[in-house]
């Protein structure tokens, strides 16, 4: 008996990042020396004050479910983090707490779109942000973006594409694929736009030029994604928040009520031992991670990579590697095979970045440099290392 696939299910294409490196783990499962960098995943160890939180907190016996929103202590953390960290003002019966902010997306794509809404994504962006937006009904819109501006999208660009069926904009700053930050200036002027902006902040506190800014400087009618997955190095304790206005709160925790009932106790308790002792931990990590991006950029220079914009944030670099092979999935799957290095095609973030490598810095500096050795081997069988 055949069994039936749904198109919803068709539609969802496959993520590449994770393709490259399911390959490399395979090849590393046959005895091959793989270097990574091509995850968005911190090398660092969580901040031991989370661990030993977390530790505790299970000796006491906090593995129950909680309420929907997520601990209250936790959600007044978070309040009390954003009136800090950006001076703006919010409720914690405004923020909802789960398991990473990859199903608070589908959640709040679910509640803002109807069957063929629109959603404006930049392009590049987010290699899922396109499937969330299908599988909750929605259409995807995708907005080119220049290099010159850090692949960020202008108020401009973005009022042009806006039709009747436009229901918001996505923004990422610290942005992935591109590692650019939105100026205080861009934001305030995409929040005067009439549709709401979701403004996916995964990445702040991983900012090593200029100020980082939140879209709740400028607008409360916008929602923000947050967790502690990038920042505090908790990827794999799935931890995320959502910012909303308050109209929007109770369809959502409705819908987390059903789907996700609630995220798990004790990690919201190391969520909490992280916003509250772990500035230094992280203060570390963004001053290694800003070594790592400045010396991978001069190496990618040298190696001939086109750096259309100097990175302000995240992790990642992206190189246009056009002059090799405009493929950017064929060139990155030949790179693997020849030299061990795993790196993320540009297709996987829209057309807007084909024939462009990213290049995660989120790896010891002796990894890297051993990376840029292989490349620039690999270049030099193909004759294509500058000045040789």
């Amino acid at each position: 008996m055949q069994i039936p696939i749904s198109q919803r299910a068709r539609n969802v294409s496959p993520f590449l990042a994770m393709e490259v490196m399911e390959k490399a783990k395979a090849l590393e499962a046959a005895g091959r020396n793989i270097i990574y960098l091509c995850l968005g995943e911190p090398d660092f160890a969580t901040p031991s004050a989370v661990v030993e939180a977390t530790h505790q907190a299970l000796d006491q016996g906090a593995t129950s479910y909680t309420h929907s929103l997520g601990l209250a202590e936790l959600r007044d953390e978070i309040v009390r983090h954003y009136r800090r960290r950006y001076a703006v003002k919010i409720d914690p019966e405004q923020i909802l707490v789960s398991s990473g902010t990859s199903p608070l997306m589908l959640l709040l794509f679910s509640v803002l779109l109807e069957e063929g809404d629109e959603l404006i994504l930049p392009d590049p962006g987010y290699a899922c942000y396109p499937n969330f937006v299908r599988f909750a009904g929605g259409v995807p819109v995708s907005l080119r973006t220049d290099p010159g501006n850090g692949f960020q999208p202008r108020a401009s660009e973005v009022e042009a594409a806006i039709t009747e069926r436009s229901r918001g904009l996505l923004i990422n700053s610290p942005a992935n694929p591109a590692g650019s930050v939105l100026s205080g200036s861009e934001l305030e002027s995409l929040a005067k736009l009439p549709l709401p902006i979701i403004s996916d902040e995964i990445y702040h506190g991983l900012t090593y030029e200029g100020e980082e800014h939140s879209i709740l400087e400028y607008t409360d009618h916008a929602f923000v994604l947050g967790g502690f997955s990038k920042t505090f190095a908790m990827t794999g304790w799935r931890l995320g928040f959502l910012i909303s206005p308050r109209e929007c709160v109770r369809p959502l925790q409705a819908l987390h009520q059903n789907f996700m009932i609630s995220a798990n106790h004790f990690v919201q308790l190391g969520g909490l031992a992280a916003l509250q002792h772990c500035d230094e931990d992280v203060k570390r990590m963004r001053k290694l991670y800003d070594l790592r991006r400045r010396q991978l950029v001069k190496q990618l220079q040298t190696l001939g990579f086109g750096i259309p914009f100097m990175p302000k944030g995240a992790f990642y670099v992206l190189a246009d590697a056009r002059h090799i092979d405009p493929d950017s999935l064929r060139l990155a799957l030949d790179i693997l095979e020849e030299t061990g290095v795993a790196l993320t095609p540009g297709i996987d973030f829209g057309e807007g970045t084909e024939g462009f490598l990213r290049f995660s810095y989120a790896s010891p500096l002796e990894k890297i440099d051993e990376a840029m050795q292989r490349l620039a081997e690999y270049l030099r069988e193909r004759g294509k290392l500058p000045g040789e």
